[in-house]
């Protein structure tokens, strides 16, 4: 760190999250409720709880900040919510369909099912404009561009009031020179109008895929040019000394500039920075495989990382729409603590995927919410303290999370509040295992090989319940586990993705081995000239590279990573020889004996930054009866008998002390309940190590 603090900043669904570092290794934890109407007032908020917590004026303390880094979930709740921009389309003639037609393709478990809705179009048929013009394969011109058609088209979107212009032609990452020349019309004659095209988006071969992920750009950029016009204007007028930095789906940290221009990189920002953290937490526990699961009020995120690599999606179906750029996969479930439960037309009692969000929240929090949640749910059992105030202002009203419970579970389906809450806690938790399992054992991992991190104020309640329907024997939960993914952030590098195609066969003589050194050399050096632009030096900087390699006649790609530019004869044998490999690890099989061609590269440019320092807790010289607080009764299984339960303050539990179950563990931020059978450790990294006894 160059200056007195780092300040990270995760603004979820429900609450807002605040870390701060200083130069020390202390770390202090905030939260504010989250304003989805304008993110710089849940910020200000947070500033001011910050400010009062140092003794010094918010201004101060951002003026001291080598680095203000923000997540945010705009793009994502913009996406969800269909409140992007207004977006023209000018494709190739011919191709103005290819955006519905989406490859033939259904989702999975639907593609049977005459009666699933087409996915809603971010552009209209109307505004999809055909343009003459065509680029073969090998890029050269087959047909000149019709500019008329181009400004016919212009025409027509100001017509319509269009805000923002996509542009996709075949082959434009061969030869981009027609998008270029249409992006340059558009721009001209629309000049408030924010443009893009494939070939800057998206550089590689597919051309749904690359139609696909420049519209989503189109339709999310300009809401996300507002939102950081707001942040940047924030924190300008606080006078911060170093621009704000914005956590991207690809788990680093850009420039506002840039997420302005590339807002499809920020889909997934504020759950990407939680695979790092959970590295981080892991690590002085010799771990290096960890499944981080993230519970907040709204939603429930997943990511996996295996031997310090935390897997990454592209070309994949999000919300509907296909993303062809990189990014952490992160499996979202709507069951977070403000996940509503129902009974559905069935009569069956369903929790998710409605929430109740910030507004007007869950029961408990006395915001005008009607309908019971698994917060409620939670207070019900027991686990949460019935006068515990959450995020400094949320007090709970217990009762009312009980006769919501009742009138809406309890006494339509006959039962007790307590086997109503019961149930609501079990089918959430029903719903995260199935998650869980999509990205470890559907990817060919087995959960039991890794530790399970949790992350998010109500995982802490749920993690051993998920640990056991997994055969999961390590569950870790830091002191900051509430604000784990804003941890993240200010432990995370500054990254950039450079793409390209470059199809070519793999051959034995290594023949093309020399061309593609030269286009890696070139990916490499682009991205280094960027991030020395914004202040790295070259030793602060590092390279890793992705091939998509397949085998000939293969639909899709293996991606085989790699930490060299330049192949020599081996390494060019190694590269084939790594690829078989992790196609029998995904499909159990490989064929060594047939051909195999490379069809993509990605390369990642990272400039790294010096993480703060993290202390040590002191010894605690007295017992772990020290920390007791007191015992409520809580419900465990489904057979209705309450368990008096102890239940301890966790700021006065030191390292090295155990706690056996049953047992909670209030944390500032969190609770964590240690179930029968269980027993829970603090380190001395401030984290609890939970182990079956």
């Amino acid at each position: 760190m160059r200056h007195a603090y780092r300040l990270g900043i995760d603004a979820g669904g429900t609450f807002t999250d605040f870390i701060i570092a200083d130069r020390q290794g202390h770390i202090e934890l905030f939260k504010s409720p989250s304003t989805p109407e304008d993110g710089t007032k849940a910020i200000r908020a947070g500033l001011a709880q910050i400010a009062d917590a140092l003794g010094k004026p918010a201004a101060e303390i951002v003026a001291n900040a080598d680095l203000c880094i923000n997540g945010t979930t705009v793009a994502l709740n913009a996406l969800i919510e269909k409140q992007g921009a207004k977006v023209g389309l000018l494709c190739t003639a011919g191709h103005e369909d290819s955006l519905e037609i989406r490859l033939g393709h259904k989702e999975d478990g639907y593609r049977y099912d005459p009666e699933f809705p087409a996915a809603h179009m971010l552009v209209p048929r109307h505004l999809r404009r055909p343009i003459g013009g065509r680029i073969l394969r090998d890029g050269s011109e087959h047909e000149s561009l019709d500019e008329q058609a181009i400004h016919e088209a212009v025409t027509y979107f100001q017509q319509e009031g269009v805000e923002a212009v996509a542009v996709s032609f075949l082959w434009s990452v061969t030869n981009p020179t027609h998008e270029a020349r249409a992006a340059e019309i558009v721009r001209e004659r629309m000049p408030g109008a924010f443009v893009c095209t494939g070939s800057e988006v998206h550089p590689q071969v597919r051309e749904y895929t690359r139609t696909s992920t420049t519209v989503v750009n189109a339709y999310l950029s300009p809401v996300m040019q507002r939102y950081v016009s707001r942040i940047d204007g924030l924190f300008e007028e606080l006078g911060a000394r170093q621009p704000v930095q914005y956590f991207q789906s690809n788990g680093g940290l850009a420039l506002g500039r840039m997420m302005s221009e590339r807002a499809v990189a920020a889909i997934n920002s504020g759950p990407a920075s939680a695979p790092q953290a959970g590295l981080h937490v892991a690590r002085p526990f010799g771990i290096d495989n960890v499944i981080t699961v993230d519970m907040g009020g709204t939603s429930f995120d997943i990511t996996l990382t295996r031997g310090g690599q935390t897997n990454f999606s592209k070309d994949v179906d999000f919300l509907r729409y296909r993303i062809g750029v990189p990014m952490i996969q992160v499996e979202t479930l709507g069951a977070g603590g403000g996940s509503i439960a129902h009974l559905n037309e069935q009569g069956m009692l369903q929790v998710g995927p409605r929430s109740a969000g910030a507004t007007p929240g869950p029961v408990c929090y006395g915001k005008g919410g009607k309908e019971p949640t698994v917060t409620d749910a939670n207070l019900v059992l027991g686990y949460l303290n019935p006068d515990a105030v959450l995020g400094g202002t949320v007090h709970l009203d217990r009762q009312a999370a009980i006769d919501a419970i009742r009138e809406k579970v309890a006494e339509p389906l006959g039962i007790s509040v307590d086997r109503a809450a019961f149930g609501i806690s079990t089918l959430v938790n029903l719903n995260m295992v199935n998650g869980i399992r999509r990205v470890s054992v559907e990817k060919g991992y087995d959960p039991r090989d890794f530790a399970l991190i949790g992350a998010g104020g109500a995982a802490g309640m749920h993690l051993v319940r998920l640990a056991e329907e997994m055969g999961i024997d390590r569950v870790l939960v830091p002191k900051v586990a509430s604000g784990l993914c804003a941890f993240g952030q200010i432990i995370s590098n500054v990254q950039q993705e450079r793409l390209s195609s470059l199809p070519m066969p793999l051959d034995e003589d290594d023949a093309h081995r020399e061309e593609l050194n030269q286009r890696l050399r070139q990916l490499r050096d682009e991205g280094i000239a960027q991030l020395m632009a914004e202040g790295f030096s070259p030793e602060e900087i590092s390279c890793h590279y992705r091939f998509e390699i397949r085998y000939v006649g293969q639909i899709h790609e293996c991606t085989v990573e790699q930490e060299t530019s330049q192949l020599d004869a081996d390494g060019w044998k190694a590269l084939k020889a790594a690829f078989h490999s992790r196609h029998e690890a995904l499909y159990s099989y490989c064929e060594p004996q047939s051909a195999i061609e490379l069809v993509n590269l990605e390369c990642s440019v990272v400039g790294h930054v010096e993480p703060p320092s993290m202390p040590e807790l002191a010894p605690t010289e007295g017992p772990v009866e020290d920390s007791l607080i007191g015992q409520r009764d809580m419900l465990f299984d489904d057979r209705g008998e309450r368990v008096t339960t102890h239940v301890y303050d966790g700021a006065g539990l030191g390292p090295d002390q155990s706690i056996v179950g049953p047992a909670v563990i209030e944390e500032a931020t969190t609770n964590i309940v240690v179930p029968p059978g269980w027993q829970a450790t603090l380190s001395r990294s401030s984290t609890y190590l939970l182990q079956p006894t």
